[in-house]
């Protein structure tokens, strides 16, 4: 089993290859990854095998896996700090799910509150895979040995369950696995619709102006800030009471990543078109260099492969080690 790097604590995440990448996904998971690379010992992952619970049309989820690749790398993965590979390429992941599914109980997996959101996005795909989507979590993590995992606020019950059965197994069978902790951002953990800001930005939300996208134009950027919800105090302050101020100046302060008082000190006296125009400003600022990127990135397939294939030898080992441990001790062998 491949070793941790010294005085490193070992961490994975993962992000489905579904829908387009929106301000939320970047503020409250990509960017924390990228800042975190000298931190941690990072193994990140386009989990493709957890978009298949929805219907998927099979070309375009191979593209868009190799399009989240590429996004990664142009929001700052680098590739030599950290490993980057497609979940279906380590056959270790459903397997170990498979052992994990046969020690978690109908309870436990019944009482997880994304089945029953998705169930009621998609009344008529409400599949197995769906209601056991935890246990592949679970075996995603699990199968590295890794210390945290960063995780928003909604899957928090998931990674509980993870270290529930990760502890029982280990209980029962013998020492397997690291029970991982959970990793929460402050800044940018929870990002909102513009839109709505009483709900969490999503890809699948249909209105216009609800997400700002990664790729979105500076024209569409600007639009989309206009007009933002807001309220008719006037006042520019964090008051978590008043959501769509709130949502705006919590995405300002995760780009600028200064206080909440230097923050409210710029602003005071100000109004909030003001406000608007320099979370535009800076939105453009930070999305057109990551965009260029992009660009360059997924025109070159052959340099995207040979970054997830060198990520492969480095990871696979880990996960064949762990899973052949758990299969010998549940007697599978």
């Amino acid at each position: 089993m491949a070793s941790k790097i010294a005085g490193k604590r070992r961490v994975f995440s993962g992000i489905q290859p579904t829908g387009s990448i929106h301000l939320g996904n970047y503020l409250g998971a990509i960017k924390q990854w990228v800042d975190s690379q000298e931190q941690y010992d990072n193994i990140f992952c386009v989990v493709n095998s957890h978009a298949i619970t929805t219907k998927q049309d099979p070309k375009e989820l191979r593209a868009k896996t190799y399009e989240l690749v590429a996004m990664l790398l142009a929001c700052g993965i680098d590739s030599e700090r950290s490993s980057l590979f497609i979940q279906s390429e380590i056959d270790e992941h459903a397997a170990l799910a498979w052992i994990l599914d046969c020690n978690i109980p109908m309870g436990d997996m019944s009482r997880m509150t994304q089945f029953k959101d998705k169930s009621n996005k998609n009344p008529k795909n409400i599949n197995v895979g769906l209601f056991n989507y935890p246990a592949l979590m679970a075996a995603d993590i699990l199968l590295y040995q890794v210390d945290g995992v960063p995780v928003g606020e909604d899957q928090k019950q998931h990674l509980e369950l993870t270290r529930d059965v990760a502890t029982r197994f280990n209980r029962d069978f013998g020492e397997c696995f690291t029970i991982p902790s959970p990793i929460i951002p402050q800044i940018g953990a929870r990002v909102m619709g513009l839109d709505d800001p009483e709900s969490k930005m999503s890809k699948s939300a249909k209105g216009e102006n609800h997400a700002i996208f990664l790729l979105d134009s500076k024209e569409a950027i600007v639009r989309k800030c206009k007009k933002a919800v807001t309220d008719s105090s006037g006042i520019i302050a964090f008051d978590t009471e008043r959501a769509g101020i709130y949502n705006l100046l919590s995405i300002y302060q995760a780009l600028s990543q200064q206080s909440k008082e230097q923050i409210e000190e710029h602003f005071a006296g100000k109004g909030y078109g003001a406000l608007k125009l320099e979370l535009a400003d800076m939105l453009v600022a930070t999305l057109e260099p990551i965009q260029k990127r992009y660009e360059q990135l997924s025109s070159d397939r052959a340099y995207l492969q040979n970054i997830l294939d060198t990520s492969l030898e480095r990871v696979r080992p880990i996960a064949k080690a762990t899973y052949q441990k758990a299969k010998e001790l549940v007697g599978l062998v």
